[in-house]
């Protein structure tokens, strides 16, 4: 079965599965709705955004996918897969190489999915060589029982991008690091108490999605996230979830004490395209009148 990539000619099956794609980057799902809405069929059409679409036809039936990459990030991400019905397609998991191959293109070393783990695309994942690093649950703020009129945040500005990323490291296990880029830009809001709490937020016509980086010796937790749940700015009633990822699970429960319903767990997975290595440094030239002797190896020969 031949895959290609979209084109006009399959608009008309991009609508009819528009019901039917499971979105894999759920902060965008959440605040700007179905990845294959109607607003967004053309983007993939687009050579000047880092955004592909590929499919995969068949004679009866045809699954496609969705990639995109943003900025200077060193992953991509997965979009989506459609249909929901036909994800146990043969040729979903080449497709799935195929749309990861399309990033490797734009100078990605990672592609990231995150997908619910009892999810049928969990296993074509796995077999296109993505493999779990996190969990992670979105937890819907809505119906907090703790409102605090008074914020003790601030936004983050340019002084404060040291700290952040300090915490970052502190907090973010090194194995996840290369995978999970630190702040690189003033964005989001820091607890008044000092460099041991940062929030940064996804904004979208949908939703809001808070990603916390919060250090365990941080005091009197549960009131500080629920003053900025309260007075987050420019929300406009829209739902604000918080993405506690498995690193920060000791969140939860404070979440859970606040009032916040907790999303299915998702597995965090990510595909390595290459290998980050650190910039070589030239070795310093043999002083003059210096001999260097090369190394001998002998064979060692086993006993027959």
């Amino acid at each position: 079965m031949p895959i290609r990539p979209l084109a006009l000619l399959d608009l008309p099956q991009l609508y009819r599965f528009r019901e039917e794609a499971i979105g894999l980057d759920t902060a965008r799902t959440l605040t700007r709705g179905n990845p294959l809405g109607a607003v967004r069929l053309l983007a993939y059409m687009n050579p000047a955004r880092h955004v592909y679409g590929a499919i995969a036809n068949g004679e009866h039936d045809s699954v496609l996918g969705g990639i995109i990459h943003t900025g200077d990030d060193a992953f991509a991400k997965l979009l989506y897969l459609a249909p929901l019905s036909n994800l146990g397609h043969p040729e979903l998991p080449a497709l799935i190489e195929a749309l990861s191959s399309q990033a490797g293109t734009w100078g990605a070393f990672h592609v990231l999915a995150e997908v619910d783990e009892m999810s049928d695309a969990f296993v074509p994942l796995r077999k296109a060589g993505f493999s779990v690093y996190a969990w992670q649950r979105m937890w819907q703020t809505s119906e907090l029982t703790h409102v605090n009129e008074r914020s003790d945040w601030t936004r983050v500005r340019s002084v404060h991008l040291p700290a952040v990323q300090s915490l970052y490291h502190q907090i973010v296990p090194p194995l996840l690091q290369p995978v999970e880029q630190q702040p690189k830009t003033p964005i989001g809001w820091m607890s008044n108490e000092g460099p041991k709490c940062h929030v940064s937020a996804l904004y979208g016509v949908r939703g809001i999605v808070l990603t916390p980086l919060i250090h365990p010796e941080a005091t009197d937790v549960s009131s500080k996230l629920a003053a900025l749940i309260s007075n987050l700015p420019d929300r406009r009633n829209r739902p604000i979830y918080v993405c506690v990822r498995s690193y920060q699970a000791w969140l939860e429960p404070v979440l859970a004490d606040l009032g916040a319903k907790a999303g299915d767990r998702q597995a965090v997975m990510v595909k390595h395209l290459a290998r980050l290595l650190k910039e070589g440094q030239t070795a310093p030239a043999v002083p003059s009148g210096v001999s260097v002797q090369p190394s001998q190896v002998s064979r060692v020969e086993g006993k027959k």
